[in-house]
């Protein structure tokens, strides 16, 4: 760089201040220390000068590599690598780390402009986003990830279900090397609505876990997952969850005869708003009908017209005997193409001869006296301890998915796909007795889980599906919308703040059914994207530091299609780079040199 007017300027200054100083050290008539006077004089001048502009050397650095910071980067590890590369590699960082004495990049794309010549970088702490990987092009990535530290490495859960539907969590908890003769276990807790509703013992401290709750109310519920290790809390993590009422669904029930098991299922139902039609046989060739939240109409006769009003149809075996040739054929086909499921109440004896995927379900009787003691029956998000008579059991096959389960692993209601249809047989012959007890949760969850299995699936004319994983402030978050044609109108996105944010979205090139839309939101919590006030999807933004655990995992195995080869070179000998010495030293040299001069004229 030529010198400029302040250099000039600057120089002058120093020179006519050493002269004075040493022109004034010359006349005092008290010669003591007068040379140590002149060097300090001489020491004010140019470290004043030098502070202003430091002399430059020659250090070793590499143009092929450079240094990225990110978050939770070890300063050990930085210096560690400025030896090894050489004083003068450059450093960068992201936005998220703090700091003035490095340049801050937006992206990939300003350091490589910076860089032309740039094949590796070496990244420290959590890494790149996901997103940000395509923009490498030939560099290649060097991670540097931090120390493990005790948390959750991974994390799973589903972000909508159904009021009376479990939500489960699971995932693996990592904690630190526990000190000598501390051997107390972590504990994992699911706290719901103020109070804990699941936890899991680990023993060794560590270790994958898996914790169920059924949500009692619907809407947007952030619950929490807790670790805690002898009394001391290690992490609390998140849990968002968005809790949709229950799908009315229209309900076919066929009873061969009046029972407790169809009165009480009929009465529950309808009191949770389902559309039921009930048809009992009363004696041969006489039927009664009842309608509950629908109008009546006929159901005598299975017919393609009656399954087409109906979601799901559950009869009991003895109606399925007495079913015609062409009753089967109906319901049989409208299971294969997509119509109502079907959920068949079986005793010990064998399925009718003319039931559908009849060979598929094999029962087992069981012996006389154990069958009228009650067994302990479970399944994923059964409240509770949960008892039953169990006359008989589903003999396992790779078609049969089992639903409910003894406590020895028995099958005792199954399910198995029959085209686009499900059909499901139950050998829990009395659940009314639940009602009876009134264990009202335990029968809704029980009947819940059955028609959730078989359902008609409802049409969906659009959905949303939010493709960036644990979304966070100020980084790009993708939504994708799957729908029979392109929005019309753009989209919005609602957050914390007053005014929605429009998406532009654009058509996928493969499949013209998704569109996807990109946008930076600025708070943490809820957001909901909307079409036309229509196709509405809640999402959780999560706040810098929740879930680094498995989103640092998920940076890692992200780019490791872009790890360099550590057995490749990429520069046969050092650059020499010329750096300027630190200013700071110089300044130093000032403040001793003028110090002395007023300490020894105070003296």
């Amino acid at each position: 760089m030529p010198p400029t007017f302040l250099y000039y300027a600057l120089l002058t200054l120093c020179m006519l201040l050493v002269v004075g100083l040493t022109w004034s050290a010359l006349r005092r008539p008290n010669r003591q220390r007068l040379v140590l006077r002149l060097l300090a004089g001489v020491l004010t001048g140019a470290g004043l000068w030098f502070t202003a502009f430091p002399p430059y050397r020659s250090v070793p650095s590499s143009s092929y590599e450079t240094i990225l910071l990110t978050e939770n980067f070890q300063p050990d590890t930085v210096r560690a690598l400025l030896r090894r590369l050489g004083p003068a590699t450059r450093l960068w960082r992201t936005h998220a780390v703090a700091g003035a004495d490095t340049v801050t990049v937006a992206n990939i794309l300003q350091i490589r402009e910076q860089q032309p010549s740039l094949r590796r970088l070496h990244v420290v702490g959590k890494g790149l986003p996901v997103a940000d990987l395509t923009l490498l092009g030939p560099v290649r990535l060097v991670p540097h990830a931090p120390a493990t530290r005790a948390g959750f490495r991974t994390a799973n859960w589903a972000s909508r279900v159904e009021l009376g539907q479990p939500l489960e969590v699971a995932g693996y908890f990592d904690n630190l090397p526990s000190k000598a003769g501390d051997n107390a276990p972590t504990w994992i807790h699911l706290r719901a609505v103020g109070a804990p509703r699941d936890s899991v013992r680990l023993t060794s401290g560590r270790g994958a876990f898996r914790l169920s709750y059924v949500p009692k109310a619907a809407g947007l519920a952030v619950y929490k997952l807790i670790a805690r290790r002898g009394g001391q809390i290690l992490t609390t993590e998140p849990v968002p969850v968005e809790v949709v009422p229950t799908r009315a669904l229209r309900l076919l029930l066929l009873a061969s005869t009046p029972s407790f098991e169809f009165k009480f299922l009929k009465n529950q139902l309808g009191t949770r708003q389902h559309a039921v039609a009930l048809r009992v046989g009363i004696s041969r060739g006489l039927t009664q009908t009842e309608f509950l939240n629908q109008s009546t109409h006929d159901i005598s006769r299975l017919t393609p017209a009656l399954l087409a009003r109906y979601d799901a149809v559950i009869a009991d075996v003895g109606t399925l005997a007495t079913l015609s040739g062409g009753e089967v054929q109906h319901l049989t086909s409208a299971l294969r193409t997509g119509g109502p499921g079907l959920i068949v109440l079986a005793d010990a004896a064998p399925l009718p001869r003319l039931t559908p995927a009849r060979a598929a379900f094999s029962i087992v009787p069981v012996a006389t006296a154990a069958s009228a003691k009650p067994q302990p029956v479970l399944w994923p998000g059964a409240p509770g301890r949960t008892t039953a008579t169990v006359p008989a059991t589903l003999r396992p096959s790779a078609r049969l998915r089992p639903i409910i389960t003894t406590g020895q692993g028995q099958a005792v209601v199954a399910s198995q796909r029959l085209g686009a249809g499900t059909m499901v047989v139950s050998v829990l012959p009395e659940t009314f007795r639940w009602a009876l007890q009134n264990d009202s949760l335990t029968y809704n969850a029980y009947w819940s889980r059955l028609l959730t299995a078989v359902a008609r699936p409802e049409p969906v004319t659009a959905a949303w599906r939010v493709t960036t994983a644990w979304p966070r402030p100020n980084t790009p978050v993708e939504v994708q919308l799957t729908a029979a044609s392109f929005p019309v109108t753009a989209p919005t996105v609602q957050g914390a703040g007053p005014q929605p944010i429009r998406l532009a979205m654009r058509q996928d090139t493969r499949l013209s059914e998704w569109s996807t839309g990109q946008f930076w939101p600025d708070s943490t919590g809820w957001h909901r994207v909307t079409l036309a006030e229509k196709t509405a999807h809640s999402f959780y933004v999560f706040g810098g530091q929740n879930w680094l655990g498995p989103e640092t995992e998920l940076r890692q195995q992200a780019a490791q299609a872009w790890i360099a080869d550590p057995s490749a070179s990429v520069a046969a000998s050092p650059i020499l780079t010329r750096q300027a010495w630190p200013a700071a030293w110089f300044f130093g040299l000032f403040l001793l040199g003028a110090g002395f001069l007023w300490l020894e004229e105070k003296l």
